[in-house]
């Protein structure tokens, strides 16, 4: 903003200064009175394309009679409320430099000006300059001092300005640390170890990726082994979009995304075409796809030349690494080589990924491109903290009219992801100087983040049910207020009655929230251990409609022994938590359709049966029956015996279409009942696009206003932000 401002001075003849603080930018304009107006107005009108003005105050003062315009030395005082950009996709002027053989920042991976380059991962503290983040050990050469104090270069006072004679440097390292090539060699080689097949960790803006040629069944066989991943998808990242096109469809909002400055993975529908491994994302139609962001990217893959597996650099469940002696320790098992550099990453940013879902694209994980970007209210909230669920965790704080959501962490089943965590709380209360006053959290005890909460917090703290933060946090996304109804559904969450929920609608008013209805509850043999197991979802739910005679069924995927050791679980309820869970009613189906039995990774049973679904046009749905009890229960039962019957004489893209619709209508009918013409769908679930374009084309036809998440995700990602604007309603 500042070399825009002082270049606006100029053109609208005021002399003056801009500065730097926490708070934001302080102008001062002395000029004559229209030309004053007439900066005002630009300055609201012609911001750069990354700016946004949150608010503006002006007022008048005796005139100091100063001679210029100048950019004055930030000031580090007061608050922090300032608008914080997320990092920054290179920007086609830089990419030009780093392929002009007459530019001075020729192949030159750090190359950035204002417009583009690394932002909150660099930044210690606000305000926002050099010696403030990561670029500080790097003193300007000569040329790279004039480019900054020329007012008509577009590195005019860029904070990441550096070229090959002042900036960070590339190494190429074997997996002992032993340097194997520096600067342009080291991408020489790193390039012709990818052709090899050898897996290589890249430093990228945001910490380490694992990088693999995406045509090499082999290579990526070998990656999914070392990271103990077997069938979960890998992202893939090209040079550019003709390189995407030959990957997936590609219309015009996915277009925009992929090209837009936060250079999110899209999911796109996959090309039977498309040149890459059956290994990269087997079992899904879907790719995920990412354009070169960085300009190391950019070098890397037009000397490669073709697509590549760029996954997150970490062991499994463990936070992506971000500094070279971490990615040496945690990756020396995966990677055969690492293209590092000397510039620090002071926070971890994993790549986003969003996907279109009924004409919209939805953030399904937030973090590099989008984080720390705030979500604005209406009314200012007090400064409160908020720690998130246990999986997918953010954490947030809330300073006035601003939520500020963290960059995803990721579960928190390990002590470097509870480190990290921690991490996270620490840098938000101290980056934006935020002194909560009390602490927001899940209403679920054994969560790592309630865990850390009743250890570590000793002031007035919050619990908010877990299914009513997931519509608060779409609420808070689109500035929504109550009454309306919620659609919560997800793989479970603690109910204020002490039992799992996952099928929930809401009821939300001024001071809470009533459970309007829920689905039917069935009991989940093993407890976890049928997260992992859908079939065990499909038993229990089988259980629940015929009792004892489930196991004379001559389907059931279990061998006799594991069979004889479920019976006496299920007969007696041993570990068998009841559950109104729409997320593990999909992995029953999944398994009933004999899908998925098994889940290697999370989700993939839902993932499964939307795939089968999105195949098939029908628009056939099974019958459901909504008991009017107190709250209303949908069962289930009936929709399920139709579908069992359809089995031995449909194909499983019909039958999973059919159940599809059904629960679009069960969703239908209980918004019917309700009474309420505002309806905010959240949870895991409506990451599923096949039910939520089902839902809202249904809602929407009905005559029903719909909201859904767009910029944060529907799944836990999104908890904190509804802990968050609860304190608007529970106090």
């Amino acid at each position: 903003m500042r070399p825009f401002i002082a270049r606006l001075a100029e053109r609208c003849r005021q002399n003056g200064w801009v500065a730097n603080t926490a708070e934001g930018l302080t102008i001062a304009i002395e000029g004559e009175p229209f030309l004053q107006q007439q900066f005002i107005d630009r300055l609201q009108s012609q911001l750069p394309p990354l700016a946004r003005i949150v608010s503006l105050t002006v007022d008048r003062q005796p005139a100091a009679h100063y001679p210029d315009f100048q950019i004055k030395a930030s000031r580090d005082e007061g608050g922090s409320s300032a608008f914080v950009l997320p990092d920054i996709a290179a920007c086609a002027e830089c990419i030009n430099d780093i392929f002009n053989p007459e530019s001075r920042f020729y192949r030159y991976p750090f190359t950035s000006c204002t417009d583009c380059g690394p932002r909150y991962s660099i930044m210690q503290s606000l305000p926002y300059d050099r010696e403030r983040t990561a670029m500080a050990g790097f003193a300007m050469c000569a040329d790279c001092s004039r480019d900054y104090r020329s007012a008509d270069n577009r590195r005019f006072h860029a904070q990441t300005l550096a070229c090959p004679n002042c900036g960070p440097a590339l190494s190429l390292l074997d997996p002992a640390g032993k340097r194997l090539a520096e600067s342009d060699e080291a991408l020489l080689a790193a390039s012709e170890c990818l052709r090899e097949g050898k897996i290589i960790a890249v430093k990228g803006i945001g910490g380490f990726q694992l990088w693999v040629d995406a045509a090499n069944q082999a290579a990526i066989e070998r990656l999914r082994q070392r990271k103990h991943r077997p069938q979960k998808p890998f992202a893939l990242m090209v040079a550019d979009l003709a390189a995407a096109r030959q990957l997936g469809f590609i219309n015009e909002i996915e277009l925009q995304t992929l090209t837009s400055s936060a250079a999110p993975i899209v999911l796109l529908r996959r090309r039977e075409s498309a040149p890459v491994a059956d290994a990269v994302a087997p079992g899904t139609d879907l790719l995920g796809v990412m354009l070169a962001y960085g300009p190391l990217h950019h070098l890397l893959l037009r000397e490669f030349g073709s697509a590549v597996v760029a996954t997150s650099g970490n062991r499994q469940n463990e936070p992506i690494c971000i500094d070279n002696d971490q990615a040496l320790d945690r990756l020396a098992d995966v990677a055969d080589v690492f293209l590092t550099h000397d510039r620090p990453i002071l926070r971890p940013l994993d790549d986003s990924i969003v996907r279109l879902i009924g004409g919209q694209m939805t953030v399904l994980r937030r973090a590099r491109g989008y984080a720390p970007l705030p979500v604005l209210l209406k009314t200012a909230l007090p400064d409160a903290l908020a720690v998130g669920g246990h999986l997918k965790n953010t954490v947030a704080v809330c300073h006035d009219r601003q939520i500020i959501l963290s960059p995803h962490i990721g579960d928190l089943d390990c002590a470097a992801s509870q480190r990290q965590f921690e991490a996270a709380l620490t840098d938000l209360r101290q980056f934006y100087r935020i002194k909560p006053q009390r602490l927001m959290r899940d209403l679920h005890d054994g969560y790592g983040s309630s865990q850390f909460a009743m250890r570590e917090w000793q002031t007035a703290s919050g619990k908010v049910q877990h299914h009513y933060a997931h519509i608060l946090a779409c609420m808070a996304e689109h500035g929504l207020e109550p009454p309306l109804l919620g659609v919560a559904w997800d793989g479970n969450g603690l109910g204020d009655d002490g039992t799992l929920w996952g099928g929930e609608f809401l009821r939300l008013h001024d001071h809470g929230f009533e459970r309007y209805a829920h689905l039917r509850p069935f009991s989940l043999p093993g407890g976890g251990k049928a997260i992992e197991e859908p079939r065990r979802a499909a038993l229990g739910l089988l259980h629940e409609m015929y009792k004892e005679r489930v196991f004379d069924l001559n389907f059931l995927p279990f061998s006799e022994s594991e069979l004889q050791l479920l019976h006496p679980v299920l007969a007696k309820q041993i570990n068998c938590p009841r559950i109104t869970s729409a997320g593990r009613l999909f992995d029953a189906v999944a398994s009933l359709l004999g899908l998925c039995h098994l889940n290697q990774y999370e989700g993939q049973a839902a993932m499964a049966l939307e795939n089968c679904a999105s195949r098939s046009d029908s628009e056939a749905s099974y019958p459901i029956r909504i008991i009017d009890s107190e709250p209303r229960v949908i069962d289930w039962q009936e929709a399920i015996e139709a579908l069992l019957a359809d089995i031995p004489n449909r194909d499983a893209e019909l039958i999973a279409k059919k159940f599809r619709n059904t629960l679009a209508e069960m969703i239908l009918a209980i918004a019917k009942r309700a009474g309420e013409q505002t309806i905010v769908l959240s949870g895991g679930c409506f990451q599923n696009a096949c039910l939520v374009e089902a839902t809202v084309e249904r809602l929407k036809t009905a005559g029903f206003k719909v909201f859904r998440h767009q910029n944060i995700p529907p799944n836990d990602g999104g908890l904190a932000l509804g802990q968050l604007y609860a304190t608007k309603y529970i106090g």
